[in-house]
């Protein structure tokens, strides 16, 4: 298994990183027949056609309505961001699931995105209310118990997200007496409560919220995947810092619906044979930031 370390970068490659959040243009394009395009005169992807996925009630429930319904986030620069403005959505998991839905058939303009907090992604997938959900979603035995994953796609750990000026917090052993912050249902979270010491954890529904918090003064750390935690630095790199290194390892899938098996190898199967679209898409998004990585086997 390959895997992805993380890092942050120079203030260079710090200010490419805020210019591809904040950028209002779509890379996964406009057009009807094509796709992924990364500022080149080729799209990096064509929409499919004649597509036939047997034994997939996601994929017929898909054609049926004519379209995708996607669940992604929408406060991560870099991964999963919507423009306040221009409502435009970027990144590396909203590109991602634009791939998927070319994939399979459907065009830009057939995609219905849908903002899911963390709490509430098994749950919407359960209640069929999104096709499919690319939002940092790690993979884990729990989750499994109530839906599937393709991939995972990408690989990344666990870090702390501290003000610029914190020199107490190196790890997750400088914790203790700490208010840590992160969202309602999230594996990290979850970690540092059990395998750690924290003096107290508060939850919400978004990091950025937590981000808000942190440069209030009101929590002491941020605790997510540092994938997500370098974007923020990104937008702030005078105010705030990743803290000491990775101490887990998270791997991103794909969430869809518990058995629908067909969907699920026909997204892996994309994954094994779009290396190179993989890789644009990281150049793209993360590798500005300072994001080391190769794309990961599938399971």
């Amino acid at each position: 298994m390959r895997k992805s370390r993380i890092f942050v970068g120079a203030a260079l490659a710090i200010a490419a990183l805020t210019l591809t959040a904040c950028n209002t243009g779509t890379p996964g394009g406009t057009s009807t027949d094509a796709g992924g395009d990364t500022g080149g005169d080729e799209a990096l992807w064509e929409v499919a056609t004649d597509v036939s996925l047997e034994g997939s009630p996601t994929f017929d429930a898909m054609t049926e309505r004519g379209g995708v319904v996607v669940g992604v986030k929408n406060d991560q620069p870099g991964l999963g961001y919507e423009d306040a403005t221009t409502g435009e959505r970027t990144g590396f998991d909203v590109d991602i699931a634009r791939w998927i839905a070319a994939s399979l058939g459907f065009s830009e303009d057939q995609i219905e995105y849908q903002t899911i907090p963390s709490a509430n992604r098994e749950q919407a997938l359960v209640n069929g209310d999104i096709d499919y959900y690319v939002g940092t979603y790690s993979i884990t035995d729990k989750r499994k118990e109530q839906i599937d994953f393709a991939g995972p796609y990408f690989i990344t750990g666990q870090g702390l997200l501290v003000a610029a000026d914190n020199e107490d917090i190196n790890g997750p052993d400088d914790l203790e007496g700490k208010i840590v912050c992160s969202v309602t249902g999230s594996t990290p979270l979850q970690r540092i409560r059990d395998e750690f010491n924290p003096g107290d954890t508060v939850e919400y529904d978004t990091y950025s919220q937590c981000v808000e918090q942190l440069l209030a003064g009101s929590v002491d750390a941020i605790t997510t995947d540092e994938a997500i935690l370098a974007g923020y630095v990104a937008q702030r790199p005078d105010e705030i810092k990743i803290a000491g290194e990775p101490f887990s390892e998270e791997r991103y899938g794909v969430g869809i619906p518990k058995g629908d098996t067909a969907l699920q190898d026909h997204i892996n199967q994309l994954f094994t044979d779009g290396g190179d679209v993989w890789q644009a898409l990281f150049d793209q998004h993360l590798a500005p930031a300072g994001i080391a990585g190769e794309q990961p086997d599938v399971d």
